[in-house]
């Protein structure tokens, strides 16, 4: 390390200066206790209240909308998702920033959207985020990973444990870290 170099300092770490959640500490701990009995926790497996609930904390919810157990939302005031459109067992959406979910869109189980990071170029380590959009029809697949700021293009798929850093285009399959372009989806 050169000695002139500064060093990260968690200490000066002040996550309010930098971030707004969108929600005063009342609603974010209600929510807190919401995802947690009724999204996060598996044994509650009913689906059709999980859009109610999504709609009373503000979020913009369409008809249709599947959302398997296990499923921890970070802001729903910050979250719309279209019509028909599924959430696999275990997803995370943690967003910190506006997430739009057209309609007809599949996350599958485990799949992450994260959008906040953390600039490593301070000293101290502030909170950025950037909105993500999943255009109709899109798919990511189970384990795969969406990072801020990419919008998954219409029917686009992110496979399987791949990881999306930049935007996806329509009608295109995607794979790997970082996901690369593998070959023309066609839907019949």
């Amino acid at each position: 390390m050169n000695p002139t170099q500064q060093q990260v300092d968690l200490s000066r770490f002040n996550n309010t200066a930098t971030f707004d959640p969108g929600a005063g500490v009342i609603k974010r701990t209600l929510w807190y206790f919401t995802n947690a009995l009724f999204f996060l926790n598996p044994a509650f497996p009913f689906r059709s209240p999980k859009p109610w609930l999504l709609r009373m904390f503000g979020a913009r919810v369409g008809k249709g909308v599947v959302i398997h157990p296990g499923v921890n939302i970070k802001f729903p005031w910050k979250l719309e998702i279209g019509n028909n459109s599924w959430i696999g067992q275990g997803a995370w959406l943690d967003n910190l920033d506006r997430l739009s979910i057209g309609n007809n869109v599949v996350i599958s189980q485990g799949a992450m959207i994260i959008q906040g990071s953390h600039d490593y170029k301070k000293v101290d380590y502030p909170t950025y985020t950037k909105p993500i959009v999943l255009e109709d029809g899109s798919w990511i697949g189970a384990g795969a990973i969406v990072t801020l700021g990419v919008t998954v293009k219409s029917h686009a798929v992110l496979a399987v444990g791949s990881v999306a850093t930049k935007d996806l285009e329509a009608y295109t399959i995607y794979q790997g870290n970082p996901a690369q372009p593998v070959r023309e989806r066609i839907v019949e």
